[in-house]
């Protein structure tokens, strides 16, 4: 079992920027490709970035690329936002998916194992 927690949601006016992070806990007899998805209101839920258990790959929706950074030490992942508009206003969930695989990470939803709760990002005008 994987415990995940968001941090970091907020309020932030647009072209600002918001680092979120994420700490998982509980076991760890399984390696895990961790990742940020993003759901809008009334939109599904979607992927955002995703890193390799060696921190050695990493994967960007093309929104986000350019502008998002995902990093990670261990077991605790960031997502460092920036020039924000808008259209990122969503909860932001982090996951987890165990992998044999140390330098490939997921951009599906499904191949993920655990979630977080969320956090609410919010960019105004």
């Amino acid at each position: 079992q994987v415990q995940l927690v968001e941090s970091g949601g907020g309020l932030v006016q647009a072209g600002g920027s918001l680092r979120l992070s994420c700490v998982a806990s509980g076991s760890t007899s399984r390696d895990y490709f961790m990742g940020w998805f993003r759901q809008a209101p009334g939109k599904e839920r979607e992927f955002v970035a995703a890193i390799s258990v060696w921190g050695n790959s990493v994967w960007y929706s093309d929104s986000v690329r350019g502008r998002f950074t995902i990093s990670r030490d261990k077991n605790t992942i960031q997502l460092v936002m920036n020039s924000l508009t808008s259209e990122d206003t969503a909860v932001y969930y982090c996951a987890a998916g165990g992998t044999l695989n140390l330098s490939w990470a997921s951009k599906r939803e499904n191949d993920y194992d655990y979630w977080g709760q969320g956090t609410q990002a919010t960019v105004s005008s």
